[in-house]
């Protein structure tokens, strides 16, 4: 099950937050009455289980990430966000898209919820939010899972081929049937079938009366790449300090040869790959994804049962230069 919690993000944007398994216990009857049998105590914070915050990519959703929080909420409190202008999130027109909101929101959001210290699991965009937030505030973050996204600035004429793109969009589609087709065969950005991508951006659209339309407004998805498709985001990886993890598939985005220089910039990085997966790691293929994070997420846990913690936050002797 997942329940939703609104948060409020960056200049007052309301932004949904969904949370996995079960909430924490809260005290649902007499708070007086310590002999009520039915009173469930709220936990301390030192019961409570570590946090998760799953942040997915341009374009995506909170529920892109509901296998991964299914069986992470057996061990963690994992809540996933809807960023602004996605998902259920507001969508306001104008709202600032830049990079420092998406950060401060997803701060926000920790602190509104109680995750922290915890781990931030992202998918590309949220992924650079993710390493974003985990440099500019180490307090907030034990751990980062970095899912297919490149530290490289990709340029103008990135930005210009997701322009043409948008605009090569069937829009409306007839049914979601259609959807899945287009997008899983016939948009030429698809090397070869690929239900998997179908079925993902049939996730992001929604009934409208003239048929199936996405919930985002492409213009605002352009603007909020804008402000990071330009800049390289190699001194940024210098400044987290905690455990990290870069994650591949073999057929995305994020080249072995890059992944692995993002791992030897990060003080702390590890490096996993997943094959047979695209771009959508955690969406292609669930199971390998999971094989790729849980060992890092039990090495994380570890360090938590250890005492003299503040000896293991210091950077190893890789040279990061």
């Amino acid at each position: 099950m997942a329940r939703r919690i609104d948060v409020t993000g960056a200049g007052g944007v309301r932004l949904a937050a969904w949370e996995f398994g079960d909430p924490p216990k809260t005290d649902l009857t007499d708070p007086t009455d310590p002999t009520d049998p039915a009173r469930e105590l709220p936990q301390a914070p030192e019961e409570r289980p570590p946090g998760v915050l799953l942040l997915h990519g341009l374009m995506g959703r909170a529920s892109h990430w509901a296998s991964t929080a299914r069986w992470l909420s057996e061990r963690y409190r994992a809540v996933a966000l809807d960023q602004r202008g996605h998902g259920q999130s507001d969508k306001p027109p104008r709202a600032a898209f830049t990079r420092d909101a998406y950060v401060e929101d997803a701060e926000a959001a920790l602190e509104q919820l109680g995750l922290a210290p915890t781990v931030l699991i992202g998918h590309a965009m949220g992924a650079l939010t993710a390493w974003q937030l985990a440099a500019r505030r180490p307090d907030l973050v034990r751990g980062v899972i970095i899912c297919d996204m490149r530290a490289s600035a990709l340029g103008a004429a990135s930005q210009r081929e997701w322009g043409e793109w948008f605009k090569a969009w069937p829009v409306p589609f007839a049914t979601l049937a259609d959807v899945r087709k287009w997008f899983g065969e016939d948009d030429p950005w698809v090397e070869r079938p690929n239900p998997a991508r179908g079925e993902f951006y049939a996730e992001v659209m929604a009934e409208s009366p003239d048929g199936w339309r996405p919930v985002f407004d492409p213009e605002q998805m352009l603007s909020s790449r804008e402000t990071w498709v330009y800049d390289a985001h190699w001194e940024e990886l210098t400044q987290v300090r905690c455990p990290a993890l870069v994650v591949r598939g073999l057929d995305g985005e994020l080249g072995r040869a890059e992944a692995q220089e993002m791992v030897r910039v990060l003080p702390r990085g590890e490096y996993a790959e997943v094959a047979d997966a695209g771009h959508l790691v955690h969406y292609d293929q669930p199971e390998a994804w999971r094989a790729a994070i849980e060992p890092f997420l039990d090495g994380l846990d570890g360090l938590d049962g250890l005492d003299g913690l503040d000896g293991l936050d210091a950077p190893d002797d890789r040279d990061n230069d």
